[in-house]
C-alpha cells in the first residue's frame, strides 16, 4: 500500500533537563530518543519518511543523516501546522501522522494500522488505548486526549486534556496520537482546522471535521506500553524500565 510516514520531531528537550537538545536527540540508553521509532518504521520498507524538524534542525539533520526528507516547523504553531509542513513533500496515497518522542511502538503495530486502513477504505484510521486509571506507571497518559464516543459507539471527537470537563477527564480511553489519512483528504481539510484557545492547531482536530463530513472514524486497540511518550526525565527514566 502507498503509504508515507511523518515524524513530529520539532520539540525542546527542556523538560527532559536538556534545554540545549532537540527533544527527540535526548539519549535513552545512550541512543537518540527518536532511534527506537526510526528502527521499526525502517521495517515496514515504506518510502523515505518525513521528519518535521524545529529548534535546532541541524543537530536532528546531523545526527540521523541523509536518509530522510526534513520539513521544517518554524514556529511551535501545534500538532496540525507540523503535520501540514510535512505534507508539503509528501507524494504517497496514505499518509501516518506520529509522534518522534514514542520509543516502544512496534512495527508490528505499525503494519496493523497501515493494513486496517487499506482493508477498510478508511479516510481516517487511528489507534486508541485503554488504561486502567492514571496512577502510578499509567500517570503518563493523564495528560492524552480523550476519546469521547456517541450513543453508537462511535468515535464522536477527540478532546484535548486542557479543554475536558470534569467528567471527560474521567474517560479512560485515550488517544495515542497517531493516525493514518488519505492525503487528498487531509489537504484538503488540514487548512480548515481552527485555531484553539492556546494559539495552536490540533490534529485532533482532523477527526471532528471528518465526522462533520460524515466519514466513519476507523480505529484498533494499542497496548498503552506502546505508545507511551516520553515527556519529562521521569518518563525517560520510565521508559528505561521498559524497553
Amino acid at each position: 500500500m502507498n503509504t508515507q510516514i511523518i515524524i513530529l520531531a520539532a520539540g525542546k528537550g527542556t523538560r527532559m533537563g536538556h534545554p540545549e537538545l532537540p527533544k527527540v536527540l535526548v539519549e535513552l540508553r545512550g541512543k537518540p530518543l527518536i532511534s527506537y521509532l526510526l528502527e521499526e518504521v525502517s521495517k515496514l520498507r515504506l518510502s523515505p519518511a518525513v521528519i518535521v524538524v524545529g529548534f535546532k534542525s541541524e543537530l536532528v539533520k546531523q545526527a540521523l543523516g541523509p536518509g530522510y526528507i526534513y520539513a521544517s516547523q518554524l514556529q511551535q504553531l501545534g500538532t496540525a501546522n507540523a503535520v501540514a509542513e510535512g505534507l508539503k513533500y509528501t507524494t504517497a496515497e496514505n499518509v501516518l501522522a506520529l509522534y518522534g518522542d514514542m520509543p516502544l511502538i512496534k512495527s508490528e503495530s505499525l503494519n496493523r494500522l497501515i493494513a486496517y486502513h487499506d482493508e477498510t477504505k478508511s479516510v481516517l484510521t487511528m489507534f486508541v488505548a485503554k488504561v486502567p486509571n492514571f496512577e502510578d506507571e499509567f500517570s503518563n497518559f493523564l495528560g492524552f486526549g480523550r476519546i469521547v464516543r456517541d450513543e453508537a459507539g462511535r468515535i464522536a471527537e477527540i478532546k484535548e486534556y486542557v479543554n475536558c470537563s470534569k467528567e471527560e477527564q474521567a474517560i479512560t480511553e485515550v488517544n495515542p496520537g497517531i493516525y493514518i489519512f488519505k492525503t487528498n483528504w487531509l489537504l484538503n481539510n488540514i487548512g480548515k482546522i481552527p485555531q484553539s484557545r492556546q494559539g495552536e492547531f490540533y490534529l485532533t482536530d482532523a477527526v471532528s471535521l471528518a465526522r462533520e463530513q460524515q466519514i466513519v472514524i476507523n480505529f484498533l486497540a494499542i497496548e498503552p506500553h506502546e505508545v507511551f511518550g516520553v515527556n519529562t526525565l521521569s518518563e525517560l527514566k520510565q521508559a528505561e524500565r521498559f524497553l
